[in-house]
């Protein structure tokens, strides 16, 4: 039984906050590709934010990318390529890694709100990937694409461009997402929260 704390947070929270922002820091050790258009290499680790929020949901989904990006801020090296520090805020891949926490809340909310009411395992297949292409890549772009605009020395339209390359990526991302957390559920299910 999970013990509960003043805030409301279980043990099980933290436990679970914890195994995702591991599972978004081991992401990291895949090596990024850097393809030169824009000055943000291609990494798997969007892969365990859209997992962290759709599985999670928009609190313990944000809470284990904002760990990440705690992690990332006081100079430890868990972003792909062994990347830390308070200067990768300050440079264009900072707006992502900040996007990753809107990205699992928003994803974590969808997930919440609309694609466990849904009964048809197809509907919530594809469901969880419409959550996940909202979250895990719209949203995390609404803030990533503006900050590599300013920190790239880019226009915003350059940027949005540059941008564009992670779409293909990304869309297969949150389609192994759909599937794998619609399976874990279908086998563990565990409250959203």
């Amino acid at each position: 039984m999970a013990t509960r704390n003043e805030t409301g947070i279980t043990t099980r929270d933290v436990v679970m906050i914890a195994l995702f922002a591991a599972i978004i820091v081991t992401l990291g050790l895949v090596p990024p590709v850097t393809l030169g258009v824009v000055p943000v290499p291609i990494t798997l680790q969007t892969l365990g934010v859209m997992l962290a929020g759709a599985a999670l949901g928009p609190v313990r989904g944000a809470l284990a990318c904002a760990l990440v990006a705690l992690l990332t801020a006081i100079g430890l090296p868990v972003l792909a390529g062994g990347r830390g520090g308070i200067g990768v805020f300050l440079g264009a891949t900072g707006g992502y890694v900040v996007g990753w926490i809107l990205g699992a809340l928003v994803s974590g909310l969808l997930v919440k709100h609309w694609v466990l009411r849904l009964r048809s395992r197809w509907a919530q297949v594809g469901a969880y990937f419409a959550a996940c292409v909202v979250g895990g890549i719209l949203a995390v772009y609404l803030v990533g694409i503006p900050w590599l605009s300013v920190a790239g020395g880019l226009s915003l339209g350059q940027a949005l461009v540059g941008g564009l390359v992670f779409v293909p990526g990304d869309l297969v991302k949150a389609a192994i997402t759909a599937l794998v957390v619609h399976g874990v559920r279908r086998a563990y299910p565990m409250p959203v929260k």
